[in-house]
C-alpha cells in the first residue's frame, strides 16, 4: 500500500488525482491530506441542509459521487481517501460496501484508542462516535465511500483541531439533534503529524502487512526554535535585513558555459535567504550527516559542458533577438544550450520572462511581469518557421497575476504554430494553472502533442524547492491531461536532497498518474542565492531510473546528468508514441496522437 501525506490540497485536485487512481491504476494507495474549506455533498445530499451561504464564508460547495449526504472538511481535520482493490464476492455490492466501511470505522476505533479516547458505532448512522452509548453522543468521525469493479474512492474525514463552528453552518451527514467533536474538544492535544502516524499504522495492519507500506510525506514542520537559528546573521556572517524569497534581476550569466557560470558564482558572496534555507531545513532527513556540495568546489567531469557556439547557435540567436522572443534556454541556463542552438533547437518561453513564484533552484526573473503581449504568437510562429521547426516546444513562466493564469495566451500560441505551419507538432510545458479546472480544460482542448507539467521534486523536498507549488496538484494536473487523452510528461531534478527510493517513490505516482515520458537531469546551482547542490549523482544513477521507471509501465524516461525537461523532446515524443501504441483485438494499431510510422520529424 502507497501512503503518500500530501498536505493541504484542494478538493478538486484530490478528487482528479482519485479518479485516475480508480480508473488505471492497480495501485493500492492511501492519499492523506487536509482541505481547505468546503462542502461536500453525497449522492443522497440536499442543498437544503446547507443553513448559510457558504461560498460567501469563504468555503466551497461540491456535488460528489460518493454515498452520504452533506459533510465539511476544512483546516485541522485529517482527510483519508484508501484507494484500494477491495476483496469480496460482489465486486462493490451493497454487502461488500457495508463490510468495507466497517472496516473503516474499526480503523478508525483503534486509533482513537491509541490516543486513549474511547469511541464507537452508533445504531444506524455511518462514522465513529464518541459517547455513543450514551446520553450525548458526539461524531468524531465520518465515512462517505463509492465502490465500483472492487475498487474504492473517497473514504473517512477525522477531526483533529478544525474549527467545529463549520458545522454549525450545515446538517452534518442530514443528521439533527446529534453533536460534532475533535480530539482537541475531547481534551487530546496531539499534533496532525502523531495521527498520520497512528493512521498508517492501523491502517497497515486493516489493508496491508506493515512491511508492505511504502510512505512518503509532503512536509513537517520544525519547531519554532529548530528554525530559530535560520537568521541573516547565520546564513552570511553579517547583520543585514531578512531578504526576500524572490530573486534579483538577472545578471547576464543566462547563455554562457557551465565552466564560465561557476567561476563568476564562485567570486560572489553567499547570500542565502534564510527563509530559503529554513525550508530546506524542515525538510531534512534526520540523521543524514553527509553535507551538500560546497559553493566553490569543482563539478565532476561528466558535468562540465563547455560552451561551443557555431554558425547555427548564432543564426538562432539572431533569430531569437530579431523577434524579441524568450527561451527557456537562456532564462533557466541550461547546460544544453550550445548542442541544441546548434542543432537549430531552441524552446520558446511565452508570456514574458518574469514569473510570479520564486521556485529555490529556478534562475528566471521574479520582479512584477509585464501585461502579456498579444503579438508574441505570431512572433513564436516566425521564428518556427524561419527555423524550419517541425516539432516545438512551447513552455511558460507562472502567471498567477493573470485570472486564467496564462491558459489563453498557451492556446494562441499553439494556434499560430498549426496555422503557420501546417503539420508541425507542439509540445506545452505550462504551470499548474493554479489547478483551476476551466483553465487547464482551455489547454487541453487545443490538443497539444504533448502536455508537459513538471513535478520538479520528490514529496518531502516540494516545500522547500517550489512553496508556491503542490506534488498533489502536479500530479492532479497530470492525471486529468491524461484523463482526456493527451499524451503527457513530466520532468524531475535529481540532486536537491533527495534519495533514491524517494526518486523511484515519485516515478511510480507519475507513472499511477498517467505520465508516459519522465525527463530526469541532475540539478546545477544557477546562484548563489539558490538552493545548493546536495550531491553529484553518477551517470549510472540516472540509468538505473530510466530502467525503473519504464519497468513500471512509462513509455520513456530519458534520464542523464545533463537531461533537461525539453532535451531530446522529439524523440521522447516519437518513443512513447510507439510504446502507446496498442494492438486492439482485429489488429489494428491504435494510441495518442498521430501513429508513429507516419512521423517524418527533422529537428525537435
Amino acid at each position: 500500500m502507497r501512503v503518500r501525506w500530501l498536505g493541504r490540497v484542494t478538493y478538486d485536485d484530490a478528487l482528479a488525482l482519485q479518479r485516475r487512481l480508480h480508473r488505471d491504476s492497480r495501485d493500492n494507495y492511501l492519499l492523506l491530506l487536509e482541505h481547505p474549506h468546503v462542502v461536500t455533498l453525497g449522492r443522497r445530499g440536499s442543498r437544503q441542509h446547507l443553513l448559510v451561504d457558504v461560498e460567501a464564508l469563504g468555503g466551497s460547495v461540491v456535488e460528489t459521487d460518493r454515498g452520504g449526504e452533506v459533510t465539511y472538511h476544512g483546516p485541522g481535520q485529517l482527510v483519508g481517501y484508501p484507494i484500494l482493490t477491495v476483496p469480496g464476492r460482489r465486486g462493490g455490492g451493497l454487502a461488500d460496501t457495508a463490510a468495507y466501511v466497517a472496516g473503516i470505522e474499526e480503523m478508525l476505533i483503534g486509533v482513537l484508542a491509541d490516543l486513549g479516547l474511547n469511541a464507537g458505532r452508533l445504531h444506524r448512522h455511518t462514522g465513529v462516535w464518541i459517547d455513543h452509548d450514551g446520553l450525548r453522543p458526539r461524531k468524531i468521525a465520518a465515512i462517505g465511500v463509492r465502490l465500483s469493479r472492487a475498487r474504492s474512492m473517497h473514504g473517512f474525514a477525522l477531526n483533529v483541531d478544525p474549527d467545529l463552528s463549520w458545522f454549525s453552518r450545515i446538517v452534518p451527514c442530514g443528521i439533527t439533534g446529534l453533536g460534532v467533536t475533535s480530539l482537541v474538544a475531547e481534551g487530546i492535544n496531539v499534533s496532525m503529524r502523531e495521527v498520520v502516524d497512528l493512521v498508517v499504522q492501523r491502517a497497515g495492519r486493516t489493508w496491508a502487512s506493515e512491511d508492505r507500506i511504502d510512505r512518503a510525506d509532503v512536509a513537517h514542520r520544525l519547531v519554532p526554535s529548530d528554525l530559530a537559528r535560520f537568521t541573516r546573521e547565520a546564513a552570511t556572517g553579517s547583520e543585514a535585513t531578512e531578504e526576500s524569497d524572490g530573486l534579483e534581476e538577472s545578471d547576464g550569466l543566462a547563455g554562457e558555459s557551465v565552466t564560465e557560470m561557476e567561476s563568476v558564482s564562485e567570486a560572489e558572496p553567499e547570500p542565502v535567504s534564510p527563509r530559503l534555507l529554513g525550508r530546506l531545513a524542515e525538510v531534512q532527513l534526520q540523521g543524514d550527516s553527509h553535507k551538500p556540495v560546497p559553493l566553490k568546489s569543482r563539478k565532476p567531469e561528466w558535468m562540465r559542458v563547455p560552451l561551443n557556439t557555431g554558425s547555427t547557435f548564432h543564426e538562432v540567436r539572431s533569430t531569437l533577438r530579431d523577434l524579441d522572443l524568450v527561451t527557456v534556454c537562456e532564462e533557466a541556463g541550461c547546460p544544453n544550450i550550445s548542442e541544441c542552438w546548434n542543432d537549430g533547437t531552441a524552446t520558446f518561453m511565452i508570456l514574458g520572462e518574469r514569473c510570479t513564484r520564486a521556485c529555490g533552484f529556478c534562475l528566471v526573473d521574479t520582479r512584477h511581469p509585464e501585461l502579456p503581449d498579444t503579438s508574441e504568437p505570431q512572433r513564436v510562429a516566425e521564428a518556427a518557421a524561419r527555423m524550419k521547426l517541425e516539432y516545438v516546444v512551447v513552455t511558460m513562466v507562472a502567471r498567477d497575476d493573470l485570472t486564467d493564469g496564462g491558459a489563453e495566451a498557451v492556446v494562441a500560441t499553439v494556434a499560430a504554430l498549426r496555422q503557420r505551419l501546417p503539420g508541425v507538432r507542439v509540445e506545452t510545458l505550462i504551470s499548474d494553472l493554479r489547478g483551476d479546472p476551466a483553465a487547464l480544460q482551455t489547454v487541453f482542448d487545443c490538443q497539444p502533442d504533448v502536455l508537459n507539467h513538471n513535478i520538479e521534486t520528490v514529496a518531502r523536498l516540494q516545500r522547500a524547492v517550489r512553496p508556491s507549488a503542490s506534488y498533489a496538484r502536479s500530479l492532479s494536473v497530470l492525471a486529468r491531461a491524461a484523463t482526456a487523452g493527451l499524451t503527457t510528461k513530466s520532468s524531475i531534478i535529481a540532486g536537491m536532497g533527495e534519495t533514491h527510493d524517494e526518486m523511484v517513490q515519485t516515478l511510480v505516482d507519475l507513472h499511477a498518474a498517467g505520465t508516459d515520458i519522465v525527463t530526469i537531469g541532475q540539478y546545477l546551482r544557477p546562484s548563489a542565492k539558490h538552493l545548493p547542490v546536495d550531491r553529484w549523482w553518477p551517470p549510472e544513477a540516472f540509468t538505473r531510473w530510466k530502467e525503473i521507471g519504464e519497468s513500471l509501465g512509462i513509455s520513456h524516461v530519458e534520464a542523464s546528468p545533463l537531461t533537461r525537461s525539453s532535451y531530446h523532446a522529439r524523440t521522447a515524443a516519437d518513443k512513447a508514441e510507439t510504446g502507446n501504441a496498442v494492438v486492439d483485438s482485429a489488429g489494428a494499431v491504435t494510441g495518442s496522437g498521430i501513429a508513429a510510422a507516419a512521423l517524418k520529424v527533422v529537428v525537435t
